[in-house]
């Protein structure tokens, strides 16, 4: 059965992964994930950039419509890229309407709170369903200061729980959790109507999600949250080393 924003929690918690490319998108949908994210983190892990503030619209549109052609049943949403949406209001329909239309997206996501509250209402009232992520926000990189636990003294997580409460309002149908304390992740799941995804965040969310190479171990610098559940790197060095040492026999 196809994954839509309304269905989503049927079958209990929901398991998000990240996907780039036609391969690994028909791989994840086949396995049952319940959604698929065309993330900015292909910034990082195939584009090697050091974060995800290079990535845009033309990157992202590449690569989601190469996953879109491996998906049949997961619901597919697509980054919005650093300064596809900030700038204005215009510019966020606008991307937002790319990616789906010619990217094959059934849904987008966009990084904030208050400051882009406008934009979340603007792309749903256009018909694009809009998923939330708040703590952690690497297109703010440099505002934050790093990649650091947000919501830890009790201002800091009063103004988060806030934020999420904006971000449902505007019309948000799930809010990404990155990086905040699970006793927060899980106040906020149970404050909210709508699912969390928690990424370091704690297992008291709606669901969770990963980045793919990161859960294969393909990752250089995998984050310390993120389980590996297998060694792709060293599966394919002996597979390639196998191969050198056959051609050189030869």
């Amino acid at each position: 059965m196809k994954r839509t924003i309304y269905n989503l929690s049927e079958n209990g918690k929901i398991a998000v992964l990240t996907a780039y490319d036609y391969p690994t998108a028909k791989l994840l949908d086949g396995a049952g994930v319940d959604i698929i994210l065309v993330g900015d983190s292909l910034g990082n892990v195939i584009l090697g950039h050091k974060d995800t503030l290079p990535v845009t619209m033309d990157d992202m549109l590449r690569h989601t419509k190469a996953a879109a052609r491996g998906v049949s049943d997961a619901l597919l949403v697509a980054d919005m890229p650093f300064m596809s949406y900030q700038v204005c209001v215009r510019d966020a329909v606008f991307n937002a309407g790319r990616l789906v239309k010619e990217g094959g997206a059934n849904a987008v996501k966009l990084e904030g709170g208050a400051e882009i509250c406008e934009q979340i209402r603007a792309v749903t009232a256009a018909g694009i369903p809009v998923m939330g992520h708040i703590g952690l926000t690497p297109q703010s990189v440099n505002a934050l200061g790093g990649y650091k636990i947000q919501g830890k003294t009790p201002e800091a997580a009063k103004r988060l729980i806030e934020t999420a409460k904006e971000v449902e309002a505007a019309g948000g149908f799930s809010i990404v959790l990155e990086c905040v304390p699970a006793e927060l992740a899980a106040e906020i799941t149970a404050t909210v109507s709508v699912p969390t995804i928690g990424i370091g965040a704690g297992d008291g969310c709606s669901g969770q999600v990963l980045v793919f190479h990161d859960l294969v171990g393909l990752s250089e610098k995998p984050p310390k949250f993120a389980k590996q559940y297998f060694n792709a790197r060293e599966a394919f060095t002996k597979a390639v080393g196998e191969y050198i040492s056959d051609v050189k026999k030869c």
